[in-house]
């Protein structure tokens, strides 16, 4: 019987095995390289990388703006992802359709290419300033860009789709016999949202907020162009410390701290997509 059942799973074995290879090769295989390059220098124990990182105020300093920058950015997201799905559960079945193909749609686009975007709208020389000058509304250009608030900006835009989808379709899940019920015994609309719709909807939220700060964490492209190399983030950083002084025991020590507060972030999101699972 055993032998039977094992000669039934084991094609199933051999068709994972080349995927078993990638994550292996792709993925494992470079963490640990990085990891080990984090501890060992020369051959020997050395944690000169960490010693450097925590004692430099520019390293501190990098990371805490690129937590900020990504804290405002999943916020930001939150709130108006919140109210787009609320929004959209409210349409009708077609416009519902319409509503998610313009979210989805942005995914085919380049985030290059819409970051580039960004800048023909909100440059100096851009759409909306000329349009705010031509109005009398402003004297001069509004830095938009080649700040924080364009990193925020192209942030938000490219991570906004990850907090809505997730959360609209959590929200077209919840029963809505038990919000007439609560009408039905008095309950006004406010008290309906706070009192039930939004407590079952909390998990889902924070849970899609937890993915998109893990996101943001390691952003590139965006604040490369538009922060104009004026906001510096833990990619940006990496990428200065490999490409061009090199230091790889820095480079990996701040990539092993990045990567031990992602994991930490994850099991939250776990947590929180468990708890709307068993919901």
């Amino acid at each position: 019987m055993n032998a039977v059942a094992a000669r039934r799973f084991e094609p199933t074995a051999w068709m994972l095995a080349p995927l078993l290879v990638v994550m292996v090769v792709g993925f494992n295989v470079p963490l640990i390289g990085t990891l080990a390059k984090s501890f060992i220098h020369g051959g020997a124990l050395d944690v000169g990388g960490y010693r450097a990182m925590v004692q430099s105020s520019v390293y501190l300093k990098v990371l805490a703006n690129t937590f900020k920058i990504a804290a405002l950015a999943t916020i930001i997201c939150a709130v108006l992802g919140y109210l787009l799905a609320y929004w959209l559960r409210g349409l009708a079945a077609k416009w519902q359709m319409v509503g998610l193909a313009a979210i989805v749609i942005p995914f085919w686009i380049s985030i290059l290419v819409r970051a580039y975007a960004w800048i023909v709208l909100l440059g100096n020389a851009g759409i909306v300033n000329r349009g705010m000058q031509g109005f009398g509304w402003v004297d001069s250009p509004i830095p938009f860009l080649y700040n924080e608030l364009g990193v925020i900006i192209g942030t938000i835009n490219v991570l906004l789709p990850f907090l809505v989808l997730p959360l609209y379709a959590a929200m077209v899940k919840i029963d809505d016999k038990l919000l007439r019920a609560a009408e039905t015994l008095g309950a006004g609309r406010w008290t309906v949202f706070w009192r039930i719709f939004f407590p079952l909807s909390l998990p889902a939220l924070a849970a899609s907020s937890i993915l998109v700060f893990i996101l943001a964490l390691g952003f590139y492209i965006t604040p490369a162009i538009l922060g104009g190399g004026r906001v510096p983030m833990i990619a940006n950083m990496l990428d200065l410390l490999i490409n061009q002084m090199p230091n790889w025991e820095l480079a990996s020590s701040l990539s092993v701290v990045l990567l031990a507060l992602t994991l930490v972030l994850f099991v939250l999101y776990l947590k929180f997509t468990g708890e709307k699972a068993e919901a």
